[in-house]
């Protein structure tokens, strides 16, 4: 049976594959594309962010932390990382 083509595909975008965040600090996962050794390979990035008000009170994003925010940082992180390691735990079980 043939898998549903996923939004990437079809909106020809990269969307993100799962956020994780605990207030201004959000940690997000994306699924990328790309040859290795001449072959399609599948690969994820995680990308770190922290969201502030500028001085006109509009929102912005930085990836400079402050001290303050390091804990949601490595709490968002390992979320993450827990994330893909199971899910490419699912993968490799499936393929056995």
């Amino acid at each position: 049976m043939k898998e549903a083509p996923t939004v990437q595909e079809i909106m020809g975008k990269n969307y993100p594959q799962k956020k994780f965040k605990a207030g201004a600090i959000e940690a997000t996962i994306w699924l990328n594309e790309g040859t290795r050794d001449g072959s399609p390979v599948q690969f994820q990035t995680i990308s770190l962010r922290r969201s502030y008000k500028d001085k006109n009170n509009e929102w912005k994003d930085t990836h400079s932390l402050r001290t303050s925010d390091l804990p949601k940082a490595i709490l968002v992180l390992n979320k993450a990382y827990e994330y893909v390691a199971l899910r490419d735990d699912a993968i490799a079980e499936e393929s056995a």
